[in-house]
């Protein structure tokens, strides 16, 4: 571990390991109720679409897989015509208000003109039709949801400032007591959240922001894709996963959008952080936010009690690991390192900031952030750190936990509902879960020794 206050970056030579980006179909079909995405690759992405996602027995899903055959990639089909009676198909059977192409490894080595197909079917189907490539470049499976919402942001609807000011303020006037109308009304922006979050989380986001009198006009992505939230000048987004840089990049640079660089609301110290940031950039003071999160760390103190003193390594999945590791460093562990594929230090800035603030104030040297690391550099160290958990890809898990080392899918949190105040809890659920398993069984092992002994 580093001794040094101030956050130390290094970088290695490793491969990437992670899932394709093409899972982002999984969480992203269902948040996007109205949708269908088709997925254009081989058959290799159909066997791992079956094993990532499942096979639904009663319902069926909003997904499928354009399957590309020898015709294809040899030249001999017309594209154009394939995806066309497929699209016809999905429109006879689902009738969805917009179709999500993916765009897989092999489209792009075959170069399948995906872009300028798609505008031609549109017109002919009365679909929209959004291209995305979601393929292997990537550097995290989760980037597959980044590549998508950078994609769907020219298709929202341009944000018009002065009528949306006049509309708000009717709002105001009517849904709110006249104090909070007088604080709302020092600005006519508008504020977007983006990344995709369950429609349960977003609701409770959208509570807290309430509470300060932030207006939020919109989530990207929204649950239907009529309600995708207007952009452009005067808009505000903010971003609430680590892994959306590139989306924020278009809403700055193709939207003329501001972004609020914040931490993520990953635990009640970044939930508080990115309200804070939020009604900072809106000139709103911030009320109850203290006492909201003291209660929220009281009612943890069970869950905290388990892994105060407990030691983990991060070995990096999925860009979520410097949000994780902080807010498991406020709850008393000690992290060894933070492995992560990729961080982008701009996009990261502040939550960066914030890891370096809770180490002051949890009194512990920084960990070292490893950007792109070598698998077999870290079970060396880990090997000679010798933490009580270690957070990790599905491939590393079983080698791991043969070594002694307990270990938690990464994959699991980006799955579980961890955004938010109120559920902290399912963090440290997943967190203590191999934990209090084996300290189970030690219990157990110590009772039917005791019991031998007597006998």
């Amino acid at each position: 571990m580093r001794t040094s206050e101030t956050t130390t970056f290094e970088c290695e030579t490793g491969n990437y390991h992670t899932f394709c980006p093409i899972s982002c179909v999984a969480w992203l079909h269902q948040k996007i109720e109205d949708s269908f995405f088709l997925v254009i690759g081989t058959k290799t992405c159909g066997y791992f679409l079956q094993n990532a996602l499942g096979v639904m027995i009663l319902a069926e899903p909003r997904y499928a897989m354009a399957e590309l055959e020898e015709g294809d990639i040899s030249a001999q089909l017309n594209d154009q015509k394939e995806l066309e009676r497929l699209c016809l198909q999905i429109k006879r059977d689902r009738n969805p208000s917009v179709i999500v192409w993916i765009g897989t490894c092999t489209t792009e080595i075959i170069k399948m003109d995906l872009e300028g197909i798609a505008p031609k079917l549109e017109s002919q189907l009365e679909i929209p039709i959004v291209v995305a490539r979601a393929n292997g470049s990537d550097y995290a499976f989760t980037q597959g949801e980044d590549t998508v919402l950078a994609a769907m942001i020219h298709r929202c609807p341009e944000y018009d400032y002065y009528t949306a000011d006049i509309a708000k303020k009717k709002t105001e006037n009517a849904g709110i007591n006249e104090s909070t109308c007088t604080r709302s009304k020092s600005n006519n922006h508008a504020s977007v959240p983006f990344g995709s979050l369950p429609s349960i989380v977003a609701s409770q986001l959208n509570s807290e922001l309430r509470r300060q009198s932030i207006h939020v006009s919109g989530w990207l992505p929204s649950q239907r894709y009529a309600e995708l939230p207007a952009l452009g000048e005067g808009v505000r987004v903010c971003g609430v996963n680590p892994f959306l840089s590139r989306t924020a990049t278009t809403l700055m640079r193709r939207r003329r959008c501001q972004l609020i660089g914040a931490p993520f609301p990953i635990g009640p110290d970044g939930t508080r952080a990115w309200i804070e940031k939020i009604c900072s950039v809106f000139d709103v003071k911030p009320q109850g936010l203290e006492k909201r999160e003291t209660d929220i760390w009281k009612s943890l103190r069970d869950y905290i009690g388990v892994v105060t003193g407990k030691s983990i390594f991060l070995m990096g999945d999925n860009l979520l690991e410097v949000s994780i590791a902080r807010f498991l460093i406020r709850c008393g562990m000690i992290v060894y390192e933070i492995g992560i594929p990729y961080m982008d230090k701009r996009y990261q800035a502040a939550e960066s900031l914030l890891l370096q603030n809770t180490c002051k104030k949890m009194k512990v040297p920084m960990p070292r952030i490893v950007e792109k690391p070598d698998n077999y550099s870290q079970v060396q160290r880990m090997h000679e750190l010798g933490p009580n958990l270690a957070i990790t890809g599905m491939a590393h898990a079983n080698p791991l936990e043969a070594r002694g080392i307990d270990t938690k899918w990464s994959v699991e949190f980006t799955f579980a509902q961890i955004h938010g105040s109120t559920n902290a809890r399912d963090v440290l659920e997943l967190v203590t879960r191999p934990l209090r398993r084996n300290d189970d069984s030690l219990l157990d092992w110590k009772n039917l020794s005791r019991q031998i002994v007597e006998i």
